[in-house]
């Protein structure tokens, strides 16, 4: 095998990649919005270049019933009328836990999202986003 041949993940970590897998499957059956949901997952893969989930999470937004033009406009959110307050509110969030940079004021981004969602809601958001995260960077490490 080559030195620079990727690591696969999904079989030197299988105990790791299951329990990961077990912890998607209780985000799931959260009740948290479906196609919110989805769109989270679709716009951080967005922003970190990974490919693959793009056009996984494209497609499971389609099948939970979410529209080709506001999939078509979620990397340009901001400048769309396509999307509604509470939708643009969790974006924001997303791309604010996605980038890290240290220019979020969080105890900011938190009272937009009290006025949408609640605490539950805001710490199952949470979870979607650093789940997707995680997934991304094992995603792209294989590139």
């Amino acid at each position: 095998m080559s030195q620079t041949a990727p690591v696969n993940i999904y079989s030197h970590a299988k105990d790791i990649v299951a329990a990961l897998t077990a912890a998607e499957e209780i985000i799931h059956t959260s009740g948290f919005d479906y196609k919110l949901h989805y769109l989270l997952r679709l716009r951080a893969s967005q922003m970190n270049g990974c490919a693959f989930c793009v056009k996984m999470h494209t497609a499971e937004a389609r099948k939970v019933g979410e529209t080709n033009e506001r999939l078509d406009r979620l990397i340009v959110w901001r400048h769309v009328s396509d999307f509604t307050a509470r939708e643009k509110a969790a974006f924001a969030y997303v791309e604010a836990l996605t980038e890290c940079g240290g220019r979020t004021d969080y105890g900011a981004q938190r009272a937009n999202l009290r006025s949408h969602f609640s605490d539950a809601e805001i710490a199952t958001m949470t979870t979607i986003v650093a789940m997707i995260n995680m997934w991304n960077r094992i995603q792209v490490s294989q590139h």
